[in-house]
């Protein structure tokens, strides 16, 4: 599929679960931080592959707000990683055009990996060949009540009239409010489930479950599920006549 063709009739914003790095670690007797290391790595390769794909929005799942009942070593080592990582691949990140967005809770989060977090978002703010959005301490259950609470607070202040509340008004509050949803969600591993993940924006998604582990997610792979995408027949509850 040409990147012409792929931009007329692929997925314009691709979320992903990456998942399997700890079992992708043991499977040669290494530690689950290796993986961890291995998938940081890979992620460069998906977002160099996401322009000729036509794939203009790609939102990554780094840590969910359950992954903190791992050990506290692992834990500490993640957030090492994702500290490493944005100090490491920031120019790299910049120079590519890539606009990068952090969507999750960051009041548990060290001040140091916030601090670096807001960084890449400035510096990057101006970029518009892709928009990388990684959830980081993000949960779907979450991130919809903490927006009702902002939505709830507002009806409280009288900025929002309560009567016109609808499905259009939620998503407004939503950490995704300037994405649009995505149109394919892909989970590694083998795994069949979302693990609350845009649970909103993803009402409507195609997902794809491979059994390929996170780290052995090649652009070929990545470029094989876009293109198998086309085919698929998008109704959104309607039916073609």
């Amino acid at each position: 599929m040409t990147a012409v063709a792929a931009q007329q009739s692929g997925p314009r914003h691709v979320a992903i679960i990456m998942d399997g790095n700890g079992r992708w670690a043991q499977a040669r007797g290494r530690p689950r931080l290796f993986g961890h290391h291995a998938g940081a790595r890979r992620v460069r390769e998906i977002v160099e592959a996401c322009p000729d794909l036509g794939v203009k929005y790609l939102t990554i799942f780094a840590f969910s707000t359950e992954n903190w009942k791992r050990t506290q070593v692992e834990v500490a080592g993640l957030m090492s990683l994702f500290r490493r990582y944005i100090t490491k691949e920031a120019r790299a990140l910049f120079n590519e055009g890539v606009r990068v967005r952090f969507i999750g809770d960051r009041v548990k989060l060290d001040k140091k990996l916030i601090a670096l977090m807001d960084e890449l978002e400035q510096i990057t703010a101006g970029n518009d060949r892709v928009h990388l959005t990684i959830a980081l301490n993000y949960g779907g259950r979450d991130e919809v009540a903490r927006a009702t609470k902002r939505l709830a607070e507002d009806v409280a202040a009288g900025r929002l009239d309560p009567a016109k509340v609808d499905e259009e008004t939620l998503p407004r509050y939503l950490d995704t409010c300037v994405l649009p949803d995505p149109d394919l969600v892909i989970r590694t591993s083998g795994e069949a489930r979302i693990s609350n993940f845009l649970l909103w924006q993803s009402a409507y998604a195609e997902y794809e479950f491979i059994d390929t582990l996170w780290p052995d997610f090649t652009a070929e792979i990545f470029a094989g599920i876009v293109g198998s995408y086309a085919g698929r027949d998008r109704r959104f509850g309607g039916v073609k006549v």
